[in-house]
């Protein structure tokens, strides 16, 4: 049976980890070749690759600040060295910090804005260079932009904007034939929800509450969107919000 991303090219960004690393996997079994990036963590961006590869996939690892111009065009330029074109963009990469009103400051916001928001318009300004007809630009985006939690007033406002660009650009980038869509997650489990301390916390039972379905997600919740958003089963959708969120709205 042929793969549906067979000589595809993907660049997943912040996919060392996590759901990016989950989405990265899932985009290589199904053919396409993949490139990892990573911002800090080599080490484990090294062994998704080494996992792809063992499997018959091919990927390379990247390093790239996606708030950093200088990084995002080294990024696609070598992209371009490894594989010659692409097709697939998964804005991936981002950056979370809850707290209360009294306790937003500049730093704060601009941490996550820097990553959420010019991060994703960097990568996909310079991605949409080197990506022809069909292409497609997958966000990650949040349920955090809706839910609107206590604590969460710069969060949710990045995945806000998240929501808006992703709107705007399939318009913007429509008459070239590239498709933008957004999956918006809720709680996931990955290793990132574990060192912030989410995992077992009344955070997590607040959303396993709200949740229709009763539990949080996890990264393999998420991959089967991702493929489907990627390839030509999807060739008419887009502007789409997707939440994969257990019911979360």
């Amino acid at each position: 049976m042929s793969k549906k991303l067979q000589g595809n090219v993907a660049v997943v960004t912040g996919a060392s980890k996590g759901i990016g690393a989950s989405i990265a996997k899932a985009l290589a079994d199904e053919g396409a070749s993949v490139v990892v990036n990573y911002s800090s963590s080599k080490q484990d961006a090294d062994r998704v690759v080494a996992d792809i590869t063992g499997r018959g996939g091919k990927a390379v690892a990247v390093q790239g600040n996606v708030s950093k111009q200088a990084d995002i065009e080294r990024l696609f330029s070598e992209t371009k060295k490894a594989y010659g074109r692409l097709d697939i963009l998964v804005n991936n990469a981002g950056v979370y910090e809850f707290a209360p009103l009294e306790s937003v400051t500049e730093e704060l916001f601009h941490k996550q804005f820097n990553v959420n928001v010019l991060g994703l318009l960097l990568t996909t300004k310079e991605a949409v260079k080197h990506m022809g007809p069909g292409g497609s630009i997958i966000n990650i985006g949040s349920v955090a932009s809706s839910l609107r939690m206590p604590n969460s007033t710069v969060y949710a406002a990045s995945k806000a904007a998240v929501d808006a660009i992703t709107g705007v650009l399939s318009k913007e980038l429509g008459p070239r034939h590239i498709r933008v869509n957004s999956i918006n997650p809720g709680m996931i489990e990955t290793e990132g929800t574990h060192a912030g301390g989410l995992v077992g916390s009344d955070f997590q039972k607040t959303v396993e509450t709200l949740a229709p379905l009763g539990r949080m997600g996890q990264p393999d919740d998420i991959w089967p969107t991702a493929v489907y958003l990627a390839s030509s089963d999807s060739k008419y959708v887009s502007g789409e919000t997707l939440a994969v969120s257990g019911g979360m709205k």
